[in-house]
C-alpha cells in the first residue's frame, strides 16, 4: 500500500501529462505566432522600401554606372521596352533603318553618342525616309550612296575632329558629289566608289585629309544663288582609277570589292583587275600578280620620263619561304618588295592610280567576283570557283591535302569532292569576309531533283561556319545547317522546289546575316524575307539580346514578337539631305554585316 501511495504522488497520471503538453503546445504556438508577426512586419517594411525605391528611380550605389555597359534599346538602361519598334517603318509610316550590336565608333547611330550597344534590333531615325543604293560598314568608319548618287561619310574614323560630340554634327557628311556612284567599299584608310557609268574613283577615309577641290566661300552657295550649278563637281579631292590594259570598245567596270588591303575589279566582259591599297597588299598572294608600277615619289628613280616605278610586292610566302622556322637555324631574309620602297607613302590616295588585269585569268569569263580579307574568290559563267591568296584557316575551300598558308596562283575550288560522281553541281554564289568563305552551290541529282547547299570553310573559331561546329580551321567545305537542301511547294509547277539564299554578309570579325528567298513562292498575305544569324555575338551583334555565340544559322525574332522579316514596298524616297528624290519607287530591306554591328537599310530595287 506504501509503495503505491508513493509512486501515486511521484508519477503524474495520464490526463496530468496530457494537460502539461496542452498548455506547453499552447505556448509554442502564440510564440511561433509572435516570431511570425514580427517577421510579417519586417517583411511589409523592406518590400515597402523596395517598392518605394523602385517607383522613385533611385538605385543607391557606391559608383555610377559607365554608359559602356550593355543596353537594350537606345537610351533604356536595363529593361526591354515593350514599345521598341524594328520593323523598318515608325508608327507614322516613314521609313527607318534598323541597327544592333557595338555602338562605339557611332556606326549603326551616329545620332546616339551616348550608347556603345544595342542588344536588339531597333529602329533608328537617322535613315527617315531614306533609300540607298549601296552601305559600306568598317570599324570606324562607314560610307553609303544616296538614292542620286552621292557618297556620304560617318563614324569616328570619319571625323578628324573631336569637337563633333553634338549629336546633329556626328551625322553623315556629304563628301563626293555628282558622280552618280552605285557601288562603295572602304577600307581601313581609303574608300572606293564605281559610278553608274563604269568609272572608279578613290578618296580619303578621313575628312582631315580630303583636300577640297572648290574653295570654300564657293561651295553649296553660288553667287548665282542656284546649288545645283555645283551639282557634277566634288567638294574633296579624289583619284580616278585606270585599268593598265586597254578595254574593249564599251567594256567598263560593273563591280567592285575589296578586303584588307586589295580592291578587285570585273569588267563587263567578265575580266577581273586588281589594285593594291597598299604596300601590304599582296601579303598572301592575293592580287593575283606581283608586279605593279607606282607614281614615283619626289627624290625616286623613275622609268624615263614617265615618272612612274616599277614595284614587285612579292608575297611572304615568295619572298621569306622558311619565316616560320627557327631564328637561330637560318639567315634572315630581307622581305622589303623593292629598293626605295621606304620613300613610298602608301597612305595617299595617289599611291597607286591603277588597275591590273591578273594574268592567270586571261581568256576566263568570270561573272562574280569576292574578296575575303587576304584572299581573292571568282566564279566563272561555268559556275567552277577559283580562289587564291591566304589559307592559313583553310579559307579557299582547297581541301585537307592543301596545307599551304598562302597560295600565289587561282586555283580551282572543288565543291563535289563530298558528291556522289551521278551528282552535277554549279556554284551560283561566292561571299567571303575576314578569314570565312560561303559558297551557294546547286546540286542536281541522277533523279533530277533539284537542291541548294549553302557550303563554308575558314575559321569557324566562334561558330561563323555555321555548321554546329566550333573549330579554327576547316579547309573542306561543309554544308550549313538548316539553310541547305530546303524545299518548298510551288503551285505553279505543282512540285517541290528549292528555297534559294538570297544574299549573304559575312562580318570580317566572325558573324553573318543570311537573307532567305522565302518570299516569291510564299503566296498572298505573307510580308517579307526571313533573317537568319549566326557567329560570334560579343557585342551583341545578332539581335538575340545576350553574348552567346550562334554555331548554326538561328532564325532571328523581333523584340516585339515575331520573326525578322525583310520587307519590300513602294514608297517615296528622299536624298540623304532630305529632298524627294522621287515617288513610287521600289524598295526593299537589306541586312548588312560589319565589325561587331548589323544594319538593315532600305535599299533601291534596280529596273
Amino acid at each position: 500500500m506504501l509503495k503505491t501511495a508513493a509512486s501515486r504522488y511521484l508519477r503524474p497520471n495520464k490526463l496530468d501529462l496530457r494537460a502539461l503538453h496542452t498548455r506547453r503546445a499552447v505556448q509554442q504556438v502564440r510564440s511561433d505566432w509572435a516570431r511570425s508577426a514580427v517577421f510579417a512586419s519586417a517583411t511589409a517594411s523592406a518590400t515597402a522600401i523596395l517598392v518605394w525605391c523602385v517607383s522613385n528611380n533611385v538605385i543607391h550605389n557606391d559608383v555610377a554606372a559607365p554608359s559602356s555597359f550593355p543596353q537594350r534599346g537606345f537610351g533604356e538602361p536595363e529593361f526591354l521596352d515593350s514599345n521598341i519598334n524594328s520593323t523598318g517603318v515608325d508608327e507614322n509610316g516613314s521609313l527607318q533603318g534598323v541597327a544592333w550590336g557595338s555602338n562605339k565608333s557611332h556606326i549603326i547611330n551616329p545620332t546616339e553618342p551616348k550608347v556603345d550597344f544595342v542588344q536588339y534590333p531597333t529602329n533608328v531615325s537617322w535613315l527617315e525616309n531614306v533609300a540607298l543604293r549601296d552601305l559600306a560598314l568598317h570599324e570606324r568608319h562607314a560610307a553609303c550612296v544616296d538614292a542620286r548618287g552621292d557618297v556620304y561619310q560617318w563614324g569616328d574614323g570619319f571625323f578628324s575632329s573631336v569637337s563633333t560630340s553634338e549629336p546633329e554634327a556626328r551625322r553623315p557628311k556629304p563628301t563626293l558629289l555628282g558622280k552618280d556612284i552605285v557601288r562603295v567599299r572602304v577600307t581601313d584608310s581609303k574608300v572606293y566608289a564605281l559610278s553608274a557609268s563604269g568609272k572608279i574613283y578613290v578618296f580619303a577615309a578621313n575628312e582631315g585629309l580630303q583636300k577640297p577641290k572648290v574653295p570654300s566661300e564657293h561651295r553649296g552657295s553660288s553667287w548665282w544663288g542656284f546649288d545645283w550649278l555645283w551639282r557634277g563637281r566634288t567638294d574633296i579631292d579624289f583619284v580616278e582609277l585606270f585599268p593598265r590594259e586597254k578595254l574593249k570598245w564599251r567594256e567598263h567596270f560593273t563591280n567592285i570589292t575589296t578586303g584588307r588591303d586589295h580592291v578587285v575589279a570585273l569588267t563587263s566582259a567578265g575580266r577581273v583587275f586588281s589594285h593594291p591599297v597598299n604596300m601590304n597588299a599582296n601579303s598572301h598572294g592575293q592580287l593575283g600578280l606581283c608586279k605593279v608600277d607606282l607614281l614615283a615619289p619626289s627624290g625616286s628613280p623613275s622609268d624615263g620620263s614617265s615618272g612612274r616605278m616599277a614595284v614587285e610586292l612579292n608575297p611572304k610566302a615568295i619572298a621569306d619561304p622558311y619565316a616560320k622556322s627557327s631564328q637561330f637555324s637560318r639567315i634572315r631574309v630581307s622581305n622589303g618588295p623593292a629598293e626605295n620602297s621606304d620613300t613610298i607613302d602608301d597612305e595617299t590616295i595617289r599611291f597607286c592610280d591603277s588597275l591590273f588585269e591578273i594574268p592567270a585569268l586571261k581568256g576566263i569569263k568570270v561573272s562574280q567576283i569576292a574578296a575575303g580579307g587576304r584572299s581573292t574568290y571568282v566564279n566563272t559563267d561555268a559556275g567552277r570557283v577559283l580562289g587564291w591568296g591566304a589559307n592559313e584557316f583553310g579559307q579557299l575551300g582547297l581541301g585537307n591535302g592543301i596545307v599551304l598558308d598562302a597560295v600565289t596562283i587561282p586555283t580551282e575550288v572543288i565543291l563535289t569532292r563530298n558528291l556522289p560522281l551521278d551528282v552535277k553541281s554549279k556554284c551560283l554564289g561566292i561571299w567571303a569576309g575576314g578569314d570565312l568563305t560561303f559558297f551557294v552551290a546547286e546540286r542536281i541529282g541522277s533523279d533530277a531533283s533539284r537542291h541548294i547547299d549553302v557550303l563554308s570553310c575558314g575559321n569557324g573559331q566562334w561558330g561563323g561556319l555555321g555548321a554546329n561546329l566550333y573549330t579554327t580551321g576547316q579547309a573542306n567545305p561543309v554544308r550549313v545547317k538548316n539553310v541547305s537542301g530546303l524545299l518548298e511547294y510551288d503551285e505553279r509547277t505543282q512540285s517541290l522546289a528549292p528555297i534559294v539564299p538570297e544574299a549573304i554578309s559575312v562580318s570580317p570579325t566572325g558573324h553573318a546575316l543570311l537573307t532567305l528567298d522565302t518570299l516569291s513562292r510564299a503566296g498572298p498575305g505573307f510580308t517579307g524575307r526571313d533573317l537568319l544569324v549566326w557567329g560570334l555575338n560579343y557585342d551583341f551583334q545578332l539581335g538575340t539580346g545576350k553574348r552567346k555565340s550562334l554555331p548554326a544559322p538561328t532564325i532571328l525574332n523581333r523584340p516585339e514578337g515575331g520573326r525578322f522579316l525583310l520587307a519590300r514596298k513602294t514608297a517615296t524616297v528622299k536624298d540623304m539631305a532630305g529632298s524627294v528624290w522621287r515617288k513610287k519607287v521600289g524598295i526593299e530591306q537589306r541586312a548588312i554585316a560589319g565589325y561587331g554591328t548589323s544594319l538593315v537599310y532600305w535599299g533601291i530595287i534596280s529596273s
